[in-house]
């Protein structure tokens, strides 16, 4: 993958909730293996053990429905897209996708968003978020461009 400035993103920061959508980020390894990489996600017991070894910044759990930490989230996103400066974003959703998409769009960053691959039907509340500060969209089944006409399919990743 190429940023805007169409130079490979070296510094890669990777946000997503526990459980499945990290299951989904970490079946992106081929794509980010080789690169500098940083996480962002719930301090939980899968994510310790999956992400053991990795650089890991722990976001504000839970986020449906929770404007203190919806809050807390905005302003790590802040700190770290601030400090860190990643060529690119990339999430799975879902809550904790949003605050790092607004700042990173503010920020000039690159964005991905991959629709989780269980969404055929409708689109979930995090891809309608993040949509407007996707540089790309990205989903798992053709079927899903029905709700996402401009995306790219990326095939299913688990």
């Amino acid at each position: 993958m190429t940023t805007s400035t169409g130079r490979r993103a070296e510094h890669v920061l990777l946000v997503g909730s526990n459980g499945g959508h990290l299951a989904q980020l970490l079946a992106l390894r081929p794509w980010w293996h080789d690169r500098r990489r940083t996480w962002v996600t719930f301090d939980r017991i899968d994510s310790r053990s999956q992400l053991e070894g990795e650089t890991c910044l722990w976001g504000h759990h839970p986020t449906t429905r929770n404007i203190p930490n919806m809050l807390r989230n905005l302003v790590l996103a802040v700190r770290v897209l601030r400090r860190d400066r990643p060529d690119v974003v990339v999430s799975t959703g879902a809550g904790l996708a949003f605050p790092f998409f607004v700042v990173a769009r503010m920020l000039g960053i690159f964005t991905v968003f991959v629709e989780v691959y269980d969404r055929i039907d409708n689109s979930s509340l995090t891809g309608r978020l993040c949509r407007p500060f996707s540089s790309l969209f990205c989903v798992q089944w053709e079927e899903q461009l029905a709700l996402y006409p401009d995306a790219e399919v990326i095939g299913v990743l688990l």
